[in-house]
């Protein structure tokens, strides 16, 4: 007998939504992802729950507003009702706080913090194997999701894992299908879609109540990307795949309560993802897919999911070594490849010997994080998505690096939660490095290169007019095709940087989190018992 197939297939013509359903809650039972899949996604897992712990201790303002509003939805104290589906448990825990409440109020905290410093894991939507590179942003924000349903169901920490390359699978694959960016989406939307359907299979909805649910979160619910519109922005940014993702838990609970949303909603003419695109679609922007005219009732596209093996959405997936925008990975790269090449350019701590930096990127880089109005960033959310400011931020350190004696390597200039507070973003050195910078769209020998990569150049001009050019970047440290970093060793060093902040014991928060996969269904329920101790407000 011929072997079975290691991915799923969900025709563009079948009800794909159910298909969801039913893909997910057999996953939990029997997908068997090979042991480097489940090692990928436990190191993204213990990234994402460093980056919320140290946002909340270090007193940003919407994991705190969102963690008190959960503190108000205690269970079971106000909830008199059973358990949901085949849930043991009411409700779940907050980051470093023992209280159980409502899971939906756990998730939309804890997915906040997670995401709050914009450091944690990313995806661009690229798979050119099966040819889907719709190239659509996505972030590892939703493990709370799992863990929440996990504690819920009394479950141990190996389960909870599976659940998260569930999740991460099906956002993932629906990112390289279809480009929510291109319609002025938000990117959350793919993640709230996968949540409502990981968490629903984890605490026994059915496919039927599961389809309903994602119809609501589809139908009702659609976040646009005007929440990163403006010269400043705001907690709205940061907080998206939150509020999202609330929503969506808060949809499956009402489904498998009993009202019915709308079913097949991948199909649904009048939902985004059929105006857009596919047979009968209301607009066709250039560049969008072609209809689809074989298929009169079909989406927009087939989606190809992982059951077995190695091959699976999150190992495309790529990590920060630090905080920064993604984007920006590759002039990071650039300019630590070349102060090891030309160390002189920091002999003069003043900086006098730097002339000129002159950065070559690709859209969408250039248009994200080269926006003229982050060339004078106010806030931390606008100045960790200006390239002029990362850069100013990493030389000024780099000079500092080199008064000590130390070498600027990744983890001697890793960008920190602290070289985004206000008096980093008003630094005087900084500034003026920030003056010298000139930003430029590569053009199409650049964009052709993204998103399988981050091409990116830097060329430095010093006092003599010399240049020195980095050549383009491709896969930095942190990228899943980089093969020269030492991964694991620059991630413990972030996570030793934000665990610090977190506790006196950094080693020990680190081992809390990093061991999910052997903790038993006892030692899950008590992962957040420890104390948090929250500082005053983020500057």
């Amino acid at each position: 007998m011929p072997s079975e197939s290691p991915m799923v297939v969900l025709p563009s013509d079948s009800n794909q939504t159910l298909g969801l359903a039913t893909y997910a809650i057999d996953f939990l039972e029997h997908a068997t992802p090979d042991p480097a899949v489940l090692e990928r996604t436990n190191l993204f897992h213990t990234d994402a729950v460093l980056c919320g712990l140290s946002a909340i201790a270090r007193g940003t303002n919407a994991p705190n507003v969102l963690r008190r509003e959960a503190l108000g939805y205690a269970v079971p104290a106000g909830d008199n009702g059973k358990p949901l589906g085949r849930a043991k448990f009411h409700g779940a825990t907050l980051f470093g706080c023992p209280t159980r409440v409502k899971s939906e109020k756990a998730i939309v905290a804890n997915c906040a913090a997670v995401r709050e410093w914009d450091s944690n894991g990313t995806n661009f939507g690229y798979n050119p194997k099966l040819g889907h590179t719709a190239g659509e942003f996505g972030h590892n924000d939703y493990y709370p999701v799992c863990l929440a349903a996990a504690q819920m169901i009394g479950t141990d920490g190996a389960h909870a894992l599976k659940a998260m390359v569930c999740l991460d699978e099906i956002r993932g694959r629906l990112a390289e299908v279809f480009s929510l960016k291109t319609y002025k989406i938000d990117h959350v939307l793919h993640g709230a879609i996968a949540s409502a359907v990981v968490f629903g299979a984890m605490v026994g909805a059915t496919p039927e109540q599961i389809e309903s649910a994602v119809g609501m979160v589809v139908a009702h619910f659609v976040p646009f990307r005007a929440i990163r519109a403006g010269k400043q922005l705001s907690d709205s940014k940061g907080a998206s795949a939150a509020i999202s993702t609330e929503a969506a838990i808060l949809s499956v609970k009402r489904s498998m309560a009993g009202f019915i949303g709308p079913r097949d909603i991948f199909r649904n003419p009048e939902a985004v993802f059929r105006i857009f695109e596919g047979p009968g679609q209301m607009f066709q922007p250039v560049g969008a897919h072609e209809a689809n005219t074989e298929k009169a009732d079909a989406s927009p596209f087939e989606l190809h999911l992982g059951k077995s093996g190695p091959d699976f959405a999150v190992m495309g997936m790529h990590f920060k070594i630090g905080v920064y925008e993604h984007q920006s990975a590759g002039a990071i790269q650039a300019v630590i490849s070349l102060l090891e090449k030309a160390p002189h350019l920091l002999d003069d701590p003043t900086g006098a010997k730097l002339k000129k930096v002159r950065i070559i990127a690709y859209e969408p880089a250039f248009g994200i994080i080269g926006d003229p109005a982050k060339r004078d960033p106010k806030t931390r959310q606008s100045a960790d998505h200006s390239m002029c400011y990362i850069i100013g931020t990493l030389l000024r350190k780099a000079f500092g690096c080199r008064q000590m004696g130390h070498k600027p390597t990744w983890k001697a200039l890793m960008l920190g939660p602290d070289d985004y507070s206000g008096s980093s973003i008003n630094h005087e050195q900084t500034r003026r490095i920030m003056n010298l910078i000139e930003f430029e769209h590569g053009g199409p020998e650049y964009d052709r290169r993204y998103p399988d990569g981050i091409p990116t150049s830097v060329i430095i001009t010093d006092d003599t007019g010399a240049t020195f050019d980095s050549g383009m970047i491709m896969y930095p440290a942190g990228h899943a095709r980089n093969t020269t970093a030492d991964l694991k060793d620059l991630l413990h060093a972030k996570w030793e940087m934000l665990a610090a902040m977190v506790g006196k014991d950094p080693e020990a928060i680190i081992a809390r989190f990093s061991q999910l996969h052997r903790l038993d269904h006892v030692d899950l329920q008590s992962i957040n018992d420890f104390e948090l101790k929250i500082a005053g407000s983020f500057e």
